[in-house]
């Protein structure tokens, strides 16, 4: 709640507390002078969060944290977590592209977020901020050449199982909706951030900096994660409900990122080209790999098919609705490269 120029504190919920985009969100809630309790499964991945804290030396503001242990599947513990709480921005998801996930997949997005409404409608939440992900939203026609809010799912089109995930999520999200929850929903791109190198985003910049040689020329959208927390906080604090927006800074080829990340991180960027039979080569030697080593899928068909896919994302409705200025990519890889 916004008044005049102070803004009223609240007890937030947030899940996925020791990820990338929730370890963020509870430092930004923490600035702002917001009580949080955070949903965890395992203790050491705190200790990921508490980094963050002191990396950017508020380490006093970690300790006023309420951390309650459990998953978006274990009801009891959520009951725990949702006394006292007014606001809940649902962070936690799970990030797959290993055909075999498809099951829990579908239990951690979509049952664990119907878990999470139905309590909120249970405990009176007076408003929900759901992360889904550019992955759920529609699918371009013939003429059409940028994806918006507006793009209409086209179910005979081939998606991911995490994308059919977290578009599932967003029907629980409207269901809520219509049962009386004020929602928002953001879906952001592929999100760029500091202290969370083994993240499926930080990965990338682990990969390059390590030495990986191939590049594609596909392209996706990309947001700095301290924007996308920003927007979140700011939607929750605005009058927006029963909407969602698509959060990205600007869409980039992954051939010009990885040239970025290697410039400032200096190190020598990506220079072999991976033409789409040489990644579906490599996406059948590791289905192979995976069989006989029983490990899991690094290369999925359906992530073959994104590296080497020019997609387009509209951030205009973001922008227009919180007059929000996005930090170019480019600068945003050089602040972190210090860190």
């Amino acid at each position: 709640m916004y008044n005049g120029n102070i803004y009223l504190c609240f007890m937030n919920l947030v899940t996925g507390g020791t990820g990338l985009v929730g370890a963020h969100l509870l430092l930004h809630l923490a600035q702002k002078g917001e009580k949080s309790k955070a949903l965890y499964r395992n203790e050491i991945t705190i200790h990921k969060t508490k980094a963050l804290f002191e990396q950017f030396q508020k380490s006093e503001l970690f300790s006023e944290i309420e951390w309650v242990e459990g998953d978006l599947n274990d009801i009891p513990a959520l009951e725990i977590a949702f006394k006292h709480c007014t606001l809940v921005y649902h962070c936690a998801a799970l990030i797959s592209f290993d055909p075999t996930d498809e099951a829990i997949l579908r239990k951690v997005n979509i049952e664990g977020t119907a878990n999470m409404v139905n309590l909120s409608l249970a405990f009176g939440i007076e408003k929900f901020c759901y992360v889904s992900s550019i992955a759920a939203l529609g699918d371009l026609n013939e003429s059409e050449t940028i994806i918006t809010e507006e793009s209409e799912w086209n179910q005979e089109k081939a998606h991911s199982d995490y994308a059919i995930s977290k578009y599932g999520a967003e029907m629980e999200i409207w269901r809520a909706q219509q049962e009386g929850l004020s929602c928002v929903i953001v879906n952001p791109g592929v999100i760029l951030g500091t202290g969370f190198w083994d993240s499926a985003s930080g990965e990338i910049i682990t990969k390059i900096k390590k030495g990986m040689p191939f590049y594609t020329l596909g392209s996706s959208g990309f947001v700095a994660v301290e924007d996308l927390v920003n927007v979140m906080f700011l939607l929750m604090k605005s009058s927006f409900s029963g909407e969602r927006f698509t959060v990205i800074a600007e869409n980039i080829d992954f051939k010009t990122l990885s040239n970025w990340i290697g410039q400032n991180f200096n190190v020598k960027p990506p220079y072999l080209y991976a033409k789409p039979w040489m990644t579906m080569l490599a996406c059948r030697i590791d289905w192979v790999l995976s069989k006989l080593l029983l490990k899991k899928r690094i290369l999925s068909k359906s992530m073959v098919k994104s590296l080497h896919t020019t997609a387009m994302y509209s951030n205009d409705k973001i922008t227009k609705t919180l007059s929000f200025t996005f930090k170019p990519i480019r600068v945003y890889l050089k602040e972190i490269s210090s860190l």
